[in-house]
């Protein structure tokens, strides 16, 4: 029994690994290619590089203009992570804390409206978005980032609020603590862990996000990093050496975020699970 325990502990730990290498091959063979020249790439795109050329970086921080595109990923990922978050939990709270038949009724609308889709909408969107003129406009991206992803996040909170005994609300409220006190002094902190979760996904989402940009910003100076990125694929030809290089460094934030808040990322995912 023992050695049957065993191997199968040790065949785990090989398929772990094999798992471990297939997901991080791809983000290796980014990182090494940028190091190439662009001919290296072509010529052999999964040998190791000659040398560390970094002029593909160099290239690459320069045509991405990279400190506005940065900004203007940072902007609009903070801000509708911000809104975002504010807005669901004010709104599953309403849902959690109040038996009005309409919302079930509106809380089911938004679940099921998350298996629809940008794709299918995206042509109404720009039209909609053209009209009113928010096109080349960063406000309009975070309204819609705020809109797509508020029903996830309503549906988490809601889930994780009920599970908090309503006496600590009446408690507070006994003490005289108005509701956005309540809110957000009171049952926000206890929050947490669901809300780091949300942040999470919602980061991650947004600042790789592609399609959303590419169809409401034309202006350079207003495009993300991942617009910038796509700058270097030419209908013709295509300079792969600065293609990998400008995706390291639209990767290298959030690589670096995660680096540093990894312990607090992880914490939050778990409890949020357990929850």
């Amino acid at each position: 029994m023992k050695e049957k325990k065993n191997s199968r502990k040790i065949l785990f730990y090989i398929i772990f690994v094999l798992l471990l290498l297939a997901f991080l091959y791809p983000f290796f063979l980014v990182v090494m290619n940028s190091f190439k020249t662009n001919k290296e790439v072509i010529l052999n795109p999964v040998s190791l590089p000659a040398g560390l050329n970094i002029d593909g970086y160099l290239k690459a921080y320069e045509n991405m203009n990279y400190l506005q595109s940065f900004g203007n990923s940072l902007f609009v990922t903070v801000g509708s992570v911000l809104m975002l978050v504010l807005i669901s939990v004010m709104c599953a709270h309403l849902f959690a804390r109040n038996n009005w038949k309409i919302n079930n009724i509106v809380l089911m609308l938004m679940v099921a409206s998350m298996i629809i889709p940008f794709q299918t909408i995206m042509i109404p969107v720009v039209k909609n978005f053209s009209s009113l003129d928010l096109t080349d406009n960063l406000f309009a991206v975070i309204f819609f980032y705020m809109g797509a992803h508020v029903a996830m996040a309503v549906f988490m909170y809601h889930g994780f609020i009920k599970g908090i005994p309503y006496e600590l609300e009446e408690a507070a409220m006994i003490d005289g603590c108005g509701h956005m006190r309540l809110l957000f002094q009171i049952l926000f902190p206890m929050l947490k862990p669901i809300t780091s979760t949300i942040v999470i996904l919602d980061v991650l989402a947004i600042w790789n996000d592609f399609l959303l940009p590419y169809v409401l910003l034309y202006k350079n100076s207003l495009k993300t990093l991942p617009l910038m990125t796509y700058s270097f694929v030419g209908q013709y030809s295509t300079d792969y050496s600065l293609v990998t290089a400008g995706l390291v460094l639209t990767m290298l934030p959030v690589v670096i975020l995660y680096l540093f808040l990894q312990k607090q990322i992880i914490e939050g995912v778990a409890q949020g699970a357990i929850k």
